[in-house]
């Protein structure tokens, strides 16, 4: 079933409602559409994948182009992490890393999820560890932290219990480096069952702690149903219609004193001071009373700030991308029938990146049968909308009515 179809009528006489026989449907009018269904923005398709549906996107300032392939929905054979390169995905940061087969789950990549960049150049990565099918290994789900200058990993943070739970799905993260010795990272775990808490990690000692696992701005919100597709999902955690969970969304201020965040199953957006949550003696009781609601923010998955501390959001329900502004205004940045499940979002200086990954067509949701149909998408759009071209002196702007129009 194709995704949406747009009536071609010929031109016909008006027609009397009174005249319908019981149980037709008269015709449309000319242009009586939804104008929401139309594409808005123009976007570049940086690339294409078949094969492992891509999620996790980051872009150096030289042009440099990272992304993840997860593998817990599907247990497939190629990189988890790649780097774009002549059209093709090296496996990065080495084919031992990010093949299977080659180390144990706690020396190799298992499943790369979310990504970004800190302020010193440097990439982060979430690996929640999960194969399909298959539980979380011992050393598999980790933070790990590489050097694009010299290929290598410089910080490989294993995550274990109590800060991992059986049925983690360690989601994405976001990094401070101004928040303790080494710095400070900041994970959401959206959970694959029904247990999402925000895990906070010290890069110096490793040493993690779960927190606000029963909070509001945490959990699935009961009773959620989204339109996907034209199709009404709702929330169901045993039997899920929708790509579903607790906190997943993460965003992080540029001077790092702010931490934005939101549940995949949620509309509303919330924040919280980094130094707040960094401090290992902030409580739950401290860090619930410290949280502000940011107000809706649509359905979203990844989130991401500008230089400019503008946040995009992506928005599975609408196949569009908003920008969030400083005085709390959206903006719509981009809507086309091809963004499907928008995941990975990243705001470089001159564009955003994001990764269209499908995932609301996978068979755990549709009854057993996969509705993905390949090639994935990565896209980019320019944060600043490109101006009109226009021949006339900027003197001397048009007026209605002079002669010429």
């Amino acid at each position: 079933m194709k995704r949406r179809h747009f009536l071609q009528t010929a031109s016909i006489a008006p027609v009397s409602l009174a005249a319908v026989p019981l149980g037709a449907s008269p015709a449309f009018a000319d242009a009586n559409e939804d104008r929401g269904t139309a594409p808005h923005g123009v976007f570049d398709v940086v690339a294409s994948f078949d094969g492992p549906g891509p999620s996790g996107i980051v872009v150096l300032p030289d042009g440099r182009v990272f992304v993840g392939f997860p593998r817990h929905a599907v247990n497939h054979k190629g990189a988890t992490l790649g780097e774009l390169l002549k059209g093709k995905v090296e496996p990065y940061p080495s084919r031992e890393e990010s093949l299977p087969g080659h180390r144990s789950d706690a020396e190799c990549l298992v499943s790369i999820h979310g990504m970004t960049l800190d302020r010193n150049g440097r990439i982060w990565v979430i690996d929640d560890g999960k194969r399909a099918g298959h539980p979380i290994e011992p050393g598999a789900a980790k933070i790990v932290c590489i050097d694009p200058k010299t290929n290598t990993i410089v910080h490989r943070i294993l995550l274990k219990a109590p800060v991992l739970l059986p049925n983690s799905h360690m989601n994405d993260l976001r990094v401070s480096l101004s928040h303790g010795a080494a710095g400070t990272v900041f994970v959401t775990d959206s959970s694959f069952g029904t247990e999402p808490a925000l895990v906070v990690v010290d890069v110096a000692t490793g040493q993690g702690r779960r927190v606000l696992s029963q909070s509001r701005a945490i959990l699935p919100e009961t009773g959620f149903l989204a339109i996907i597709e034209g199709e009404p999902r709702q929330y169901l955690p045993k039997k899920p219609q929708l790509v579903s969970g607790g906190v997943d969304g993460i965003a992080i201020t540029k001077d790092e004193q702010r931490l934005y965040f939101a549940p995949l199953t949620s509309r509303r957006l919330y924040s919280l001071p980094v130094g707040l949550l960094a401090d290992p003696t902030s409580d739950d009781t401290k860090l619930e009373a410290a949280i502000r609601d940011e107000g809706e923010k649509g359905v979203a998955d990844g989130l991401d700030f500008d230089s400019h501390d503008r946040l995009y959001t992506t928005n599975y329900e609408h196949d569009c991308i908003l920008r969030r502004d400083i005085d709390g205004s959206f903006k719509l940045m981009l809507r086309d029938p091809r963004i499907l499940s928008p995941d990975g979002i990243f705001a470089s200086e001159t564009h955003v990146y994001c990764t269209f990954g499908q995932w609301n067509r996978l068979a755990s949701f549709n009854d057993g049968k996969d509705r993905r149909e390949p090639p994935y998408l990565l896209a980019r759009f320019p944060i600043e909308e490109p101006k009109p071209a226009n021949a006339l002196p900027e003197a001397a702007p048009t007026k209605p009515g002079t002669p010429g129009d």
